[in-house]
């Protein structure tokens, strides 16, 4: 028979497993499908950028292109050859001396081997608004964009706007309602993207339409990804697993990884959905954000700039 004090210890409740995640800086760094270790950056801009004034977010995409080629890539658009001439005076005049074209109308157009010549040869590429479908479907798989993972892998960057932004991650949100708190019912639709950020899920224009229902509702389908809202007029610098957020807006970052409720998988479509211990930072410029650790962090000192963004001085050497 067994003593009180016996019963009293087989009484206690088991301690909770903790609900956290951390993965290996390589993990957090890589493109998807690759094992490699990128050297390049990512400019991901949430859409709407100042293209007359100060031109912040610009101004750190021409800094990266200096001295050599910077290619617009206007898949996405349905008007390319306004995109076009509105980006190469925007970087002409920022002084990008050497700003190309690479139209991709249809899926053939990414098999070119001319066009793809143009990227093999480009300091950064950047991938215009639009439909993000429009960047996968015509470059997924395809020759051209290999060679742009293989650029970015061996030092370029990778800059994209809006549905370009959405485009460069695994797993890319192209539609769903941001107007209102998710619905159960609510058809969030999504799709492979790019890949060339792994680990997130990332949503552009973020606070002007809406988005954070939405945003939610895809890191409740599967909350090991980190769900990345980004401002109109507002960008991260992504390099070697961590971001940096510059530009007039603010960052949002949705962390459920110790999620202990949703009825998001559940029958009963007309409810709304709940979602019980998500962790959300909101971020604005100069702050960081870690993947492999799920941390944000403010510079150590006022006015201090992260060694993720080049130096603005033309005497300086952009690092």
């Amino acid at each position: 028979m067994p003593t009180r004090k016996a019963a009293r210890k087989s009484s206690k409740r088991p301690e909770p497993l903790a609900r956290t995640r951390q993965i290996s800086r390589l993990e957090a760094a890589r493109p998807a499908a690759s094992g490699a270790h990128p050297k390049g950056r990512l400019i991901l801009i949430g859409g709407a950028e100042d293209r007359e004034g100060e031109m912040v977010i610009l101004r750190e995409v021409a800094a990266r292109a200096r001295g050599g080629r910077l290619a617009i890539v206007t898949a996405a658009s349905s008007e390319p050859e306004e995109m076009w001439a509105l980006y190469r005076r925007v970087f002409t005049k920022l002084g990008v001396h050497d700003v190309v074209h690479v139209a991709i109308d249809d899926r053939d157009a990414a098999y070119d081997p001319a066009k793809v010549a143009l990227l093999q040869q480009s300091k950064v590429v950047f991938f215009t608004g639009g439909d993000q479908v429009r960047i996968t479907s015509h470059l997924g798989g395809s020759p051209m964009c290999d060679t742009v993972r293989r650029a970015y892998e061996q030092g370029a960057t990778l800059a994209g706007t809006s549905a370009g932004t959405s485009c460069m991650s695994e797993t890319m949100l192209v539609g769903g309602s941001g107007e209102e708190s998710h619905k159960v019912s609510n058809a969030l639709f999504m799709a492979p993207g790019l890949g060339f950020m792994s680990n997130v899920i990332i949503d552009q224009h973020f606070a002007e339409r809406g988005r954070i229902g939405r945003l939610l509702g895809a890191v409740a389908q599967n909350p090991r990804i980190l769900g990345v809202g980004i401002d109109e007029d507002t960008a991260i610098m992504v390099r070697d697993g961590r971001f940096r957020v510059f530009g007039a807006g603010a960052v949002y970052v949705i962390d459920a990884i110790s999620e202990s409720y949703t009825n998001i998988s559940e029958a009963d479509a007309d409810k709304t959905m709940s979602l019980f211990d998500v962790r959300l930072h909101i971020m604005s410029a100069d702050d960081t954000f870690d993947i492999a650790t799920r941390r944000p962090k403010r510079p150590e000192q006022p006015g201090q700039r992260p060694e993720l963004v080049a130096v603005p001085t033309s005497s300086a050497k952009a690092r």
